[in-house]
């Protein structure tokens, strides 16, 4: 499989998804966090579009979102997140476990999905992910074996304030198994707007480390020099 060619095809579908403004129906908001869905075009489930703004500029937020090591400790709704092949600086696939949700009703899934980040103009970031094969990772009996269709997140600086970033997230998940659409209708809005809560708290509590960090060694070469 050239993954590379997989890659920028699904940046460009997650770039076309943030363009096309027809035929979406609100279904929750939030605190400014608006979430839509459509049927999808690509399988039987919906394709949900979640848009809210994040207090971070768009370079430093898509830096924050997609390596795994980060995102990891601040999305609750995965337990498992590993990086298992690099392709290019910009584009790597990684194994994803996620945790059990609906209160139990919808167990975990295992996801091999292939990441991608792209720069456009006008400072505008996609990091899109899709899933794919691979045949070091193939599906166990240990989870039902998940599948992402084009999904991602469209980061773009806010123009009466670049220290902002409006995030726009993609979804279209077919989560196999045997369950019920209404189920999945019924719970994925939530969760979607708890992703944008759960990332602009990891985005506080790292700027917040940072800061702690660059603050500590200040102190330090301060006290070197005396």
């Amino acid at each position: 499989m050239d993954y590379k060619a997989v890659a920028q095809q699904t940046a460009q579908e997650v770039l076309d998804y943030s363009q096309d403004t027809a035929g979406w129906k609100v279904v929750k908001t939030s605190k400014n966090i608006i979430v839509s869905k459509k049927a999808s075009k690509i399988f039987s489930g919906n394709i949900y579009r979640v848009e809210g703004t994040i207090p971070q500029s768009t370079s430093k937020l898509c830096e924050f979102l997609y390596p795994p090591e980060h995102r990891i400790k601040w999305d609750k709704s995965l337990k498992v997140l590993n990086m298992v092949r690099r392709i290019d600086s910009d584009t790597f696939i990684c194994h994803a476990i996620t945790q059990s949700f609906a209160m139990g009703s919808i167990s975990p899934r295992d996801f091999i999905d292939l990441v991608h980040v792209k720069h456009y103009e006008g400072n505008i970031k996609i990091i899109s992910s899709n899933s794919v094969d691979l045949p070091e990772y193939p599906p166990s009996s240990n989870y039902i074996r998940g599948y992402n269709h084009p999904s991602g997140y469209v980061c773009t600086p806010l123009p009466e304030n670049p220290g902002y970033s409006k995030l726009v997230v993609f979804v279209q998940t077919d989560m196999k198994g045997k369950l019920p659409p209404s189920l999945i209708e019924a719970t994925m809005p939530s969760n979607l707007i708890s992703f944008v809560y759960h990332a602009k708290d990891g985005i506080k509590a790292f700027r917040n480390s940072r800061e702690s960090s660059y603050h500590r060694k200040n102190h330090s070469s301060l006290r070197q020099k005396k």
